[in-house]
Protein backbone atom coordinates (compact mmCIF):
# COMPACT_ATOMS: atom_id res chain seq x y z
CA UNK A 1 0.00 0.00 0.00
CA UNK A 2 1.03 3.45 -0.37
CA UNK A 3 0.29 6.19 2.49
CA UNK A 4 -1.34 9.46 0.98
CA UNK A 5 -1.83 12.92 2.30
CA UNK A 6 -5.42 14.35 2.21
CA UNK A 7 -6.71 17.52 3.08
CA UNK A 8 -10.61 17.16 4.74
CA UNK A 9 -12.26 19.80 6.96
CA UNK A 10 -13.05 19.14 10.26
CA UNK A 11 -15.97 17.76 10.32
CA UNK A 12 -15.63 15.38 7.62
CA UNK A 13 -12.49 13.97 9.60
CA UNK A 14 -14.99 13.37 12.64
CA UNK A 15 -17.57 11.73 10.58
CA UNK A 16 -15.64 9.29 9.05
CA UNK A 17 -13.48 8.85 12.46
CA UNK A 18 -17.71 7.99 13.76
CA UNK A 19 -18.17 6.36 10.89
CA UNK A 20 -15.24 4.28 11.07
CA UNK A 21 -15.75 3.19 14.73
CA UNK A 22 -18.85 1.98 14.33
CA UNK A 23 -18.19 -0.65 11.62
CA UNK A 24 -14.80 -1.80 13.76
CA UNK A 25 -13.00 -0.22 11.23
CA UNK A 26 -10.46 2.56 11.39
CA UNK A 27 -10.14 5.96 9.23
CA UNK A 28 -7.65 4.32 6.42
CA UNK A 29 -9.66 1.21 6.38
CA UNK A 30 -13.20 3.40 6.29
CA UNK A 31 -11.96 5.78 3.29
CA UNK A 32 -10.57 3.01 0.59
CA UNK A 33 -13.65 1.14 1.28
CA UNK A 34 -15.71 4.80 0.72
CA UNK A 35 -13.26 5.17 -2.40
CA UNK A 36 -13.67 2.04 -3.81
CA UNK A 37 -17.83 2.43 -3.59
CA UNK A 38 -17.85 5.61 -5.38
CA UNK A 39 -15.12 4.49 -7.83
CA UNK A 40 -17.87 1.78 -8.64
CA UNK A 41 -20.83 3.91 -8.73
CA UNK A 42 -18.78 6.37 -11.41
CA UNK A 43 -17.96 2.82 -13.47
CA UNK A 44 -21.86 1.77 -13.35
CA UNK A 45 -23.02 5.64 -13.75
CA UNK A 46 -20.84 5.32 -17.41
CA UNK A 47 -22.03 2.10 -18.45
CA UNK A 48 -25.48 3.53 -17.59
CA UNK A 49 -25.13 6.67 -19.90
CA UNK A 50 -23.36 4.88 -22.34
CA UNK A 51 -26.33 2.29 -22.64
CA UNK A 52 -28.41 5.27 -22.74
CA UNK A 53 -26.67 6.74 -25.24
CA UNK A 54 -26.61 3.75 -27.29
CA UNK A 55 -30.69 3.43 -27.31
CA UNK A 56 -30.87 7.01 -28.46
CA UNK A 57 -28.50 6.59 -31.33
CA UNK A 58 -30.60 3.29 -32.43
CA UNK A 59 -33.80 3.23 -30.91
CA UNK A 60 -35.38 -0.53 -30.46
CA UNK A 61 -37.92 -1.32 -33.04
CA UNK A 62 -41.77 -1.52 -32.32
CA UNK A 63 -41.67 -5.50 -33.14
CA UNK A 64 -37.27 -5.98 -32.33
CA UNK A 65 -38.57 -8.13 -29.42
CA UNK A 66 -41.93 -9.81 -31.00
CA UNK A 67 -40.72 -13.18 -31.51
CA UNK A 68 -40.00 -13.48 -28.22
CA UNK A 69 -43.65 -12.98 -26.79
CA UNK A 70 -45.08 -16.71 -27.76
CA UNK A 71 -42.02 -17.65 -24.79
CA UNK A 72 -43.39 -15.26 -22.01
CA UNK A 73 -44.89 -17.07 -18.98
CA UNK A 74 -45.93 -14.48 -16.73
CA UNK A 75 -47.16 -17.54 -14.38
CA UNK A 76 -50.25 -15.61 -14.24
CA UNK A 77 -52.51 -18.09 -16.35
Amino acid sequence: MKAVQMTLDEELVKAVDEAARQTGSNRSSFTRRALRHELQRLRIEALERQHREGYTRHPVAMDEFAVWETEQDWGDE
